[in-house]
Formats: structure tokens, C-alpha cells, sequence
């Protein structure tokens, strides 16, 4: 039996990246959500419950970079000078926010300078993801293997679009994240929230879907042709059913239907764009198999991901089950 090297790179990059989106996409919702809430032992507690995971959650960000860049070389090479900017910002802000994790809880006069690197830090991460994403969607022009774009070209109104789906989206996971990790006020608040990003998010998740198919022909030929306009249903009846659940959840005051119905449009959201790409790792030109590094250093990089991902897999599980249950708000982490 031949395997096919290159689509089963494909699947476990696809797959870190979307671990990496529902994992840290709800820590920087925290972040985002961190200055709407004034006393500071609400933000203690809020930061509380992300510390125990939040760096753990960016281990699928550097296993999906850092796969691109081993196994699709081409792919790389076109995308990073296509979005050197929005990139270079996203690491910025999960650099800041990353360190406020650590200089906030050591100083009092600045206190409030690393409060503002918390929030600020995860809204700019998360609007620069979601230009890039609205970026690589859209489209990038691809000439003899090599970027033949400018240097703005990611900077369009679809894109920026793309990045305010996604600090919503993002947001309403943070606050169904808080509503199944606190009791109290933060609770209270984080139900409210979760009711305004939970009522945007499908309002933009629609808008993208709208007209993402307009943005080239392979995708209005995907969505609408058969038999891929059978997923192109199924995917928004689903998207409706988790916004039910939702929605259900925090009327009903449940702690975890509405974390798990956030995923849920996430995971669905994803499957939709995978829909849509494939077989391009760098749409509209460049294939997954065009992308690919050698079967030679795709296999022998497998054999170390056979090995590695499980480790992640099992530790990051491992994290959140000691980790489990509400925060307690008279107990820290540091």
C-alpha cells in the first residue's frame, strides 16, 4: 500500500492549526475581555484561569509553522513574504502578552501598563491572524514558484473583515470559557458577553460566507457545484444547530453547552474553509503536492511526528484534566 505523504502532511497540519485556533483562540478572548471587567480581582481571576494552558495552547502554533516550513517548502516561501506584516504583528502581541503573564503579578505601579499588554497584546494577535487568514483566502499571486504580489496587498476589505470575524469569534470563546471556570459576577458578566459575541459572530460568519465565494471561481464552483454543495448545506444547518445550543446554554445557565457549542461553530467554520481549499495549500495556484518537500524528508519527518504528536496530544489532555472545574478565586498560579 502507497501512502500518500503529502495529504497526510496536509491533515496533521490542518489539524494542528485548528487545535492551535480552539485552544489559544479562548485565551486571547480572555485577554480581549480583560479590560471590560474593572476590579482586579476579577482580572486576577480571569487570568487565573488561563495561566495553568495558555502556553501549552501556542505549542500547536510552532508545530503548524514549523511543520509548513519543513514539509511545504513552497508554501512557506510564498506565504511569509505575502504576510510578513500581519505575521510580524501577531508575534508581537502573543510577545507582549505572553510576558504581561509573568510582569504583572511582580509589580503594582506598573500593573496597569502590563493590564493594557494582556488585552492589547491578544487583540492585536488575533486581528492580525484573522487579516492573514482573509489574506490567504482571497488569494495570492503566485509567478515561476515565487510571491509576485505587493507589498499591502494583504490589507483589502475582505480581509479586514475576516479580522473582526475573528476578534469576535475569538471573544465569544473567552467568554463561554469564563462562563464554565467562574461562579459570581464574572459569570454573570461573561453570559452577557456571550450573548452579544455569540449573536455578532453569526452575523459575520455569515457576511465571510457570503462572499468568499465571489472572491474566486474554484469556490463558487466548490460551494455550488455537486457533490461538494452537499457540505456547502449540511455546514451552515449544523453552524445553526450549535448556535442553538448555545444560546440554550447560557439561558439555561449551563456551564459547558455553551464552551463546547463555541467550538463547535470554530471547528464548523474550519471544515467550510478546508472545503474550499482543497487540493490548494496556497490558493488559487499552488497544490498541496506542488508545495510538498521530497517523499524522501516527508516520510522521515513523519516518523518523528508518529512519535512527537501523541506527547503533545497526551500532555495537553493531561493539563486540562488537572486543571478541571471552576477557579478559585482566593487561589493563584503564581
Amino acid at each position: 500500500m502507497e501512502f500518500d505523504l503529502a495529504f497526510i502532511w496536509a491533515a496533521l497540519i490542518a489539524f494542528a492549526v485548528l487545535a492551535y485556533v480552539i485552544l489559544d483562540g479562548f485565551d486571547l478572548g480572555v485577554g480581549m475581555l480583560f479590560l471590560f471587567f474593572k476590579r482586579e480581582q476579577d482580572r486576577d481571576l480571569m487570568m487565573n484561569t488561563v495561566t495553568p494552558v495558555w502556553d501549552g495552547n501556542e505549542t500547536w502554533l510552532v508545530l503548524g509553522g514549523g511543520g509548513l516550513f519543513a514539509v511545504f517548502p513552497l508554501a512557506y516561501a510564498t506565504i511569509m513574504p505575502a504576510l510578513y506584516a500581519p505575521l510580524i504583528a501577531m508575534l508581537l502581541g502573543l510577545v507582549f502578552r505572553g510576558v504581561a503573564f509573568e510582569f504583572r503579578w511582580r509589580t503594582r505601579r506598573a500593573k496597569f501598563l502590563w493590564d493594557w499588554a494582556f488585552a492589547g497584546g491578544s487583540f492585536i494577535a488575533t486581528f492580525a491572524q484573522g487579516i492573514a487568514l482573509g489574506a490567504l483566502v482571497q488569494g495570492i499571486e503566485v509567478i515561476n514558484r515565487a510571491y509576485a504580489g505587493g507589498w499591502w496587498d494583504w490589507l483589502t476589505p475582505f480581509s479586514l473583515l475576516t479580522g473582526a470575524a475573528l476578534v469576535i469569534g475569538y471573544t465569544l470563546l473567552g467568554a463561554t470559557w469564563l462562563n464554565m471556570k467562574t461562579d459570581g459576577y464574572v459569570q454573570q458578566r461573561a453570559r452577557g458577553y456571550a450573548r452579544v459575541t455569540g449573536a455578532a459572530t453569526l452575523g459575520l460568519i455569515g457576511a465571510v460566507s457570503l462572499w468568499t465565494p465571489f472572491l474566486n471561481d474554484v469556490f463558487l464552483t466548490r460551494w455550488f457545484a455537486w457533490p461538494t454543495a452537499v457540505f456547502s448545506a449540511i455546514v451552515p444547518v449544523l453552524v445553526l444547530l450549535c448556535a442553538w445550543a448555545l444560546f440554550q446554554g447560557l439561558n439555561n445557565q449551563k456551564d459547558y453547552v455553551p464552551f463546547l457549542a463555541s467550538l463547535g461553530i470554530f471547528v464548523l467554520c474550519y471544515v467550510g474553509i478546508l472545503i474550499s481549499f482543497f487540493p490548494y495549500m496556497v490558493p488559487p495556484s499552488v497544490t498541496i503536492w506542488d508545495a510538498a518537500a521530497p517523499d524522501a524528508s516527508l516520510g522521515f519527518l513523519l516518523v518523528g511526528t508518529a512519535v512527537l504528536l501523541p506527547l503533545i496530544v497526551a500532555y495537553t489532555g493531561y493539563a486540562y484534566w488537572v486543571f478541571r472545574g471552576k477557579t478559585d478565586p482566593t487561589e493563584g498560579y503564581h
